[in-house]
């Protein structure tokens, strides 16, 4: 069957259009993707201003019919931490659905860091071992930590590169002082969650997903986009730990000329270079490797299972 995942994050709203049934892998089909910035729309009380809902509408309007274009037959929409920290989430949520028909379901930090972990363990399997699953939003960063499919541990910290860079870097480029308040911030608040991971013992495999690290490991030397999903992607904390310096320098315009980085993105990069420098760091992680799955392909799988599950 074809499945849609509309997925309203911090940074996008996307549409994944995939082909799948119970225990086959999911065929991409279709992207449709928007940059909507709903992290950065706040206003002074943490409410998504009128403006900003007004657009989340449109864009979920547009991405239903690209989902209606392409023949989706079961939709599964969910938003991430934009909308559920939000302080007029219910009013936004309630206005989407009157609107557009679509009852948005707002994940929990641990669930995604859970569906996060889900895709990564179905991606590269049981021979990887234990895994540690880092993921770097636009709006929350989630770790992941076990050995079956459900992570022994799982957390979800306010350290989204959207956030960061609203709230901890003015200027192009920012000054010295943001940028070192910035990384003691983030690593006080990684440092806390050290303790929930560590008495699992150290992991067999450490991967990453999200953009971010999809363009840090890419300046740092891995593989294109278009060489493919298949092709392995490195990022060593060494080579993240001399461009960290080179970022900072950077203005927006010139990170967007660095290779992989999309121009929509470019003016967070140093925020998620700052936090997945501090989390390889402080997980004593030295390499690890980019995962093409994510959380939208966890929840795709999570809705195969079911299927599963109630198949006679």
């Amino acid at each position: 069957m074809r499945l849609g995942v509309l997925d309203v994050g911090s940074n996008t709203v996307h549409l994944l259009v995939v082909d799948a049934h119970p225990g086959a892998r999911p065929l991409p089909a279709h992207s449709h993707k928007a940059e909507l910035r709903l992290a950065q729309l706040l206003d002074g009380d943490g409410a998504i201003g009128a403006e900003g809902v007004d657009r989340l509408i449109a864009t979920v309007q547009d991405a239903l019919q690209a989902a209606e274009d392409k023949g989706v037959e079961d939709l599964l929409p969910f938003a991430t931490s934009a909308i559920r920290e939000a302080g007029n989430a219910d009013e936004v949520l309630a206005r989407v659905r009157a609107e557009t028909g679509v009852e948005l379901h707002v994940l929990t930090g641990t669930e995604e860091a859970r569906l996060t972990f889900l895709a990564a363990r179905r991606w590269y399997g049981w021979s990887a071992g234990k895994l540690l699953v880092l993921d770097i939003g636009g709006g929350s960063l989630e770790i992941g930590f076990g050995l079956d499919e459900q992570p022994d541990a799982a957390v979800s910290l306010p350290l989204g590169a959207g956030r960061l860079t609203a709230g901890w870097l003015p200027g192009d480029p920012p000054g010295t002082d943001a940028i070192r308040a910035l990384r003691r911030h983030v690593r006080a608040q990684i440092a806390r969650t050290i303790g929930e991971f560590t008495r699992f013992g150290a992991p067999d495999h450490v991967v990453a997903t999200s953009k971010t690290f999809k363009q840090l490991a890419r300046i740092a030397g891995a593989a294109r986009s278009s060489d493919g999903i298949y092709a392995q992607r490195e990022l060593k904390r060494e080579s993240l730990e001399a461009w960290v310096p080179r970022l900072a320098g950077m203005t927006t315009a010139q990170r967007a000329e660095l290779p992989g980085v999309s121009e929509g993105r470019a003016s967070q990069l140093l925020a998620g270079a700052l936090v997945a420098e501090a989390t390889m760091d402080l997980f004593g992680v030295e390499t690890l490797e980019v995962c093409p799955w994510a959380l939208r392909e966890g929840v795709i799988l999570r809705r195969l299972d079911h299927m599963g599950s109630t198949t006679p």
